[in-house]
């Protein structure tokens, strides 16, 4: 299993309409073949600077590969995350064995 996560900060004004387009637009992710529990998140922590996060799951490389390749990610990638996104930092974690 993989855990793809990616914390950011959104160049729009908090609270605004293109906030909330941005945040509703990326539901199109959840319906990739191969994501698994996708979840759109509000940071609380004051210890970063990162407003929102998206967290998802794929059951292996195979899956994480064909989603990163899939032409609604790269889509949402080039025509909104790179022209809306002002800084963010991803993760992608496997679980450690016993």
């Amino acid at each position: 299993m993989i855990r793809h996560t990616v914390a950011f900060r959104l160049r729009h004004t908090s609270g605004s309409a293109e906030e909330r387009s941005f945040l509703a637009d990326a539901e199109s992710l959840a319906g990739i073949p191969g994501v698994e529990r996708f979840e759109r998140l509000r940071q609380v922590s004051s210890k970063n600077a990162f407003a929102f996060g998206f967290s998802m799951e794929f059951a292996d490389q195979a899956a994480y590969d064909a989603y990163d390749a899939h032409p609604v990610h790269v889509a949402f990638v080039r025509d909104r995350w790179a022209v809306e996104v002002e800084d963010f930092l991803e993760l992608d974690y496997v679980p450690l064995g016993a």
